[in-house]
């Protein structure tokens, strides 16, 4: 599939245009949080604790008088760095391995699938905060744990797209005129499965938001003084009567960018088959 035309398809989705325009936004305040913010994230005065959103303060106060508007702008870079790189670690795995054991088969498929199993047979979370709590929380900790936890869907999903690639034509065709099987791999195989691929893994963006989200929830993610967005909903479920405010808009900007990444990998995996693209525009 070329990318051009992928593109073209995208930009008559509706819903991936809003989903763009959400992950746009958050995008642009994480970014702009690197030079400018309109208050310290991590400081605060005591004498401003838990103010209501006003002129001064655009969302509020926490707690410790901080601002949090500057607290979500620099939770964004937090969270996106999450995504993005946990599900890095998840892709690089599940590729790898999903075309060793789609190409090579028979005890190289038993055994990653296998693995695979085993891994997909705990519930996620419950996974994560196992590993998480099993040594020193940090957001380093928390990239590759989400990111290890993430490789066996996407091993999965290779797997199966290398099956139905491996038995076509062009690849016998290959292997025929003598084409080694590292030529077919990475010339023939792997650019005809990163499609599907590439959707989950945006996808899966959105789902290791929630999960760094959650695990800063119970105190196993990021740890103080970094915002995170997940610690600081945890910080105002005491304070939702006097200062709703504290929770209610870290949980607003983690539905956000998890809707705009859900409502782009819809699209992207639309774009990638034209036919549920015009079903869906019908």
């Amino acid at each position: 599939m070329h990318s051009p035309l992928v593109l073209r398809r995208l930009a008559r989705d509706p819903w991936a245009l809003c989903g763009a325009a959400l992950l746009g936004l958050v995008v642009i305040g994480a970014l702009g949080s690197m030079w400018w913010t309109p208050a310290d994230p991590f400081h605060g005065s005591l004498s401003e604790s838990l103010r209501a959103p006003s002129s001064s303060h655009l969302l509020g106060t926490d707690q410790q008088g901080r601002d949090l508007f500057a607290r979500i702008l620099y939770g964004a870079r937090l969270s996106l760095s999450v995504g993005l790189v946990s599900q890095g670690i998840a892709l690089a795995l599940g590729l790898v391995l999903g075309l060793a054991a789609g190409y090579r088969g028979r005890w190289v498929d038993a055994a990653v699938m296998r693995l695979a199993d085993i891994t997909l047979a705990f519930p996620p979370l419950l996974l994560l905060v196992a590993v998480a709590a099993a040594v020193r929380p940090s957001l380093p900790v928390v990239l590759v744990v989400i990111g290890v936890v993430g490789w066996a869907g996407m091993a999965r999903i290779t797997r199966g797209q290398v099956l139905v690639v491996r038995s076509l034509d062009y690849v016998h065709a290959a292997r025929a005129l003598g084409a080694s099987d590292r030529r077919i791999v990475l010339g023939h195989v792997l650019p005809n499965v990163l499609g599907p691929v590439a959707v989950a893994a945006t996808l899966g963006v959105g789902a290791a938001i929630m999960a760094e989200a959650a695990l800063s929830f119970v105190g196993l993610g990021a740890q103080p003084p970094i915002p995170s967005w997940g610690a600081m909903v945890a910080e105002g479920r005491d304070l939702l009567r006097a200062a709703p405010w504290v929770s209610l808009f870290p949980g607003l900007a983690i539905g956000v960018v998890v809707l705009g990444v859900n409502l782009l990998g819809d699209g992207l995996q639309d774009a990638l088959d034209p036919r549920a693209l015009r079903a869906r525009i019908s």
